[in-house]
């Protein structure tokens, strides 16, 4: 107990301290850089430390690695492990509140939020999720993903963000369990594409455009993203816009750890930094944890194999063909054939063919009423 009040009383005159050296009160944010394996100069990694603590004076930074010659504290580091171990002790001690690092070795169930600049508008957009998996499952990990991207906003001061999801293998799947926890009272606002049809699954258009405030995708196409969105204007190799890869959000990960890219140049870093700071100041951790309460409670988790889907897969023979002229747009690709083979089921002939939006199912115009209901009630829809 007495030990622990001389801690106290040192933090306390330090603050003193701090305030009439500054004339600012409060405690200091601290937040680790690690420069191990990066491939840009570390010079610039610093620099981008110091452009961070300029722009916020209630940051300190300092390193984890074997960079000298700076004025910052260094924690000796020579290897990505060695950096794991140092950072994770660092922070489970609470010298540090978050960590700003190359690489992690992140489990399995944790995945990072990035922060990236749209270039149309200049608008502030986070990807759900860079790096990382949420889960192994491909619905369910982007499900999650935008739990996680929904928490990372709110902890970053948007109070309701708006959510889409990019148009890859799954979304629609997505989109409709995110609706069904909507309605069990999970909630949060639908953000929508900008082009004509308009739409909760966004185009490479509203990308540019940062239509929303959450874009939800699979991880390796997240990943993609960050670095077209951070070099596309320099040449791809030095990443000069946004705020990295994020911090790695998961069910029962604690630590704030967020990853940069090897590539991750000066402005890259000093963002990164700072949006580790606002999730310090934001409780990212407690603001997770509501939200996946919330979401848990509406039916997070997804059923990997549905009864329709695997009655649907059964060799099935087609109905004697029609001319079709009727497009129903919104299956999701990886459930196409299924959800053909689910028509001709009930002797609707149908065929399976893409639009300019995406997958689509071909049936005749008087077979369209009665497809859409088939559709719907077999979980395609």
């Amino acid at each position: 107990m007495t030990e622990r009040k001389n801690e106290l009383a040192i933090e306390i005159l330090s603050e003193v301290a701090q305030m009439i050296k500054t004339g600012e009160s409060g405690k200091k944010i601290s937040i680790g850089l690690s420069t191990v394996g990066s491939e840009i100069p570390p010079e610039d990694l610093v620099q981008g430390a110091k452009n961070a603590m300029r722009q916020d004076r209630s940051l300190e930074v300092v390193l984890i690695g074997q960079y000298q010659g700076n004025d910052l504290p260094v924690y000796e580091a020579h290897t990505d492990e060695e950096v794991a171990s140092t950072l994770e002790d660092l922070l489970d001690r609470k010298v540090l509140d978050g960590v700003v690092t190359m690489h992690y070795p992140f489990p399995i169930g944790v995945s990072t939020v990035g922060k990236v600049i749209t270039p149309a508008r200049g608008k502030q957009m986070y990807i759900a999720t860079t790096t990382g998996t949420s889960a192994t499952d491909r619905v369910q990990a982007m499900v999650k993903n935008a739990v996680y991207g929904i928490a990372v906003a709110k902890a970053d001061g948007i109070e309701n963000p708006t959510v889409g999801i990019l148009n890859v293998e799954g979304a629609r799947q997505v989109e409709r369990h995110l609706n069904s926890m909507k309605e069990k009272g999970y909630e949060f606002e639908w953000g929508s594409s900008q082009r004509s049809d308009g739409g909760h699954v966004l185009r490479g258009n509203d990308l540019i455009m940062g239509s929303v405030d959450v874009l939800v995708t699979d991880t390796l196409t997240g990943n993609v993203l960050m670095k077209m969105f951070g070099s596309f204007n320099s040449g791809g190799n030095y990443e000069t816009v946004g705020c990295g890869y994020g911090p790695g959000l998961g069910d029962d990960f604690e630590r704030l750890i967020l990853i940069l890219s090897r590539a991750s140049g000066m402005p890259v870093v000093s963002g990164a930094i700072q949006y580790a700071a606002s999730m310090v100041r934001g409780k990212i951790q407690k603001v997770k944890a509501a939200e996946v309460s919330k979401a848990k409670q509406a039916g997070w988790t997804v059923e990997i194999a549905k009864p329709a889907q695997e009655a649907a897969s059964a060799e099935i023979a087609p109905p004697p063909e029609k001319v079709v002229d009727s497009q129903i747009p919104g299956i999701d690709i990886l459930e196409l054939e299924d959800a053909v083979k689910a028509l001709w089921k009930e002797q609707i002939f149908a065929s399976s063919g893409m639009g300019c939006t995406g997958p689509v199912i071909l049936v005749a115009s008087e077979d369209r009423d009665k497809s859409l209901g088939v559709l719907k009630n077999s979980g395609y829809l």
